[in-house]
């Protein structure tokens, strides 16, 4: 079927909501074409696009269709399989969480449906707790207002693999996009086929969360929380009231959940204009620190105040200051060395430090499921205990293995409890920062993005990538014709093969690229060293024109 036919389907269809009816009507050429050219992309991370109408987009079509496809492979695993579903605060996160259990529900599978908005890790603590088949969760993460998206999650807790993938596209293809009819979820509750999750289930994720607890400081600390209108405010300032020792002050404008996202328009805690009124908070109210969580609350980010400045700590750096304060406080359950676990993209500080600890840490590809991935290894080997930390420089961090996923609730117990410590010393996170680069070396990092939308845009991302294949002798700059190359497609690199470069210098920087898994983005992650951190900015610095020249 050609796009004008399936655009005509589409405004024919019985069961279109008005909202889509009246988008479909306003559609130009081109619009109709961008909207309808493809089937919107199922892979590890699942879907995740832009709302609106057509095969290409986010909506109640393509929820149900990924819903029929997800069930039809899960009724081909296990006799009787069963799903744990969650939603953040996005726009229609909520209809799209409710249509996904009612879809499962209509093919006989029992379906567990958080009642409120919970966050990406509760949904994964959920399809653990409650012993389920798989995990659905409704997020488009930190994204604009204008994406939303399906993530999908094994028996294990941890995002579908590779194979899962290309099992459940296949059982999608299958589908039809279009019904006479949305099931209703009303029915489904009524036959007990999908179940509300109730509150033994947020509990006992509570209880483990305080239990990652290593040090717990009595130390007034005095925060501001932002969750960035998103699904962390509840579980997040309970944990901090649970902890006794914290003062919260929320910022009210971005409290609330509110998938349109008002104040920032890319509600991203790795950006500074999404910390902005934290930032503006913390310094009027005299707080120590503020930090926000994404909209899923699986990512966070924070930063210092010292007078009337705030200092934002990256990704990089939370995470060393995170394994440096586990591996000095965490008592060893085992003789085996504790393990750690970041991506090949976050900061080579941590390698220094662990090596001088005595701490294991495996290097994984890009994508947290992957660190969890190794989570599930020390299951197996019956050394889960070993765990002591995972994270990556996209400000994901975690210290449990209850949760399969990066958690921002986690996140926020570690950073303040870090804090409180500091703070009876006299010390800040910035002071405990500066005297570990004293220790291991100076470290500078940067991720460059480049958005490629539209129907051209992955073509494009595929020439780049090529481009960067292509024989050493072929490149203009000296530096990247002298570089060692490793490509994780076609090299030997003892990881899963996947589509990401890697150029090391002579002079000791680096750099790698890959396309996102997720986005219409090609992403380049940037690393250099100095005698000091000036120094180092300023590799990092001479570097960026460089890589930037490369990949557009």
């Amino acid at each position: 079927m050609d796009i004008r036919e399936q655009y005509r389907e589409w405004l024919s269809c019985p069961a279109m909501t008005e909202e889509l009816l009246k988008e479909l009507r306003g559609m130009d050429e081109e619009a109709v074409s961008d909207s309808f050219y493809r089937d919107l992309a199922f892979g590890t991370g699942g879907l995740r696009g832009v709302l609106g109408a057509g095969t290409n987009r986010m909506n109640v079509f393509t929820v149900m269709r990924a819903s029929r496809g997800l069930g039809a492979w899960l009724q081909e695993k296990e006799k009787e399989p069963s799903v744990a579903v969650s939603c953040d605060s996005r726009i229609h996160s909520r209809d799209f969480a409710e249509l996904t259990a009612a879809t499962l529900a209509e093919m006989g599978i029992r379906v567990y449906l958080y009642p409120e908005l919970e966050p990406t890790p509760m949904l994964s603590f959920a399809v653990r707790h409650l012993k389920c088949s798989a995990g659905v969760m409704i997020t488009a993460s930190h994204n604009p207002a204008k994406f939303n998206g399906y993530k999908v999650y094994g028996a294990d807790g941890c995002q579908i693999t590779l194979e899962a993938a290309e099992e459940i596209t296949a059982k999608i293809q299958e589908q039809f996009h279009l019904v006479d009819a949305l099931p209703e979820l009303r029915r489904y509750l009524d036959e007990r086929m999908v179940t509300y999750i109730g509150e033994e289930t947020a509990e006992s994720y509570y209880s483990q969360i305080l239990g990652l607890q290593v040090n717990p400081s009595k130390t007034p600390l005095h925060v501001v929380y932002s969750p960035l209108n998103g699904a962390g405010n509840v579980p997040v300032r309970e944990i901090l009231r649970r902890m006794g020792n914290i003062r919260v002050d929320v910022v009210e404008e971005q409290e609330k959940p509110d998938g349109h996202f008002p104040t920032c328009p890319y509600p991203n805690p790795e950006i500074r204009e999404a910390m902005e009124l934290a930032i503006r908070k913390c310094v009027e109210m005299g707080a120590d620190l503020c930090f926000a969580t994404d909209p899923d609350s699986d990512r966070m980010g924070a930063g210092v105040r010292r007078g009337d400045q705030v200092t934002l700590i990256s990704g990089n750096e939370m995470g060393v200051l995170m394994l440096d304060y586990l591996s000095r406080n965490r008592k060893a359950k085992t003789d085996l060395p504790p393990v750690a676990v970041k991506t090949i993209v976050s900061t080579n500080m941590a390698d220094a430090l662990c090596e001088k600890r005595g701490i294991e840490l495996r290097s994984v590809l890009t994508g947290f499921k992957f660190i969890c991935e190794q989570i599930h290894f020390l299951d197996e080997a019956g050394q889960t205990d070993r765990f002591l930390f995972g994270f990556e420089e996209s400000y994901g961090y975690l210290s449990g293995t209850f949760v399969r996923d990066k958690d921002a609730v986690n996140a926020a117990l570690l950073l303040c409890e870090m804090a409180g410590n500091l703070k009876a010393e006299g010390k800040t996170l910035l002071d405990r920062l500066e005297e570990l680069r004293q220790e291991f070396g100076y470290y500078a990092q940067k991720t460059l993005t480049f958005q490629y939308e539209g129907q051209d845009g992955a073509a494009r991302m595929q020439r780049i990538m090529e481009g960067l294949r292509r024989e050493k002798e072929s490149f203009a700059e000296e530096q990247v014709r002298n570089a060692r190359r490793v490509d994780y497609l076609r090299d030997d690199t003892g990881l899963p093969r996947s589509d990401v470069i890697e150029f090391l210098l002579a002079d000791g920087r680096k750099f790698i690229v890959r396309p996102s898994g997720t986005e219409p983005k090609l992403k380049a992650y940037l690393f250099a060293r100095g005698k000091d951190q000036a120094e180092a900015e300023r590799e990092l610095a001479a570097l960026e024109p460089l890589v930037s020249g490369l990949c557009r």
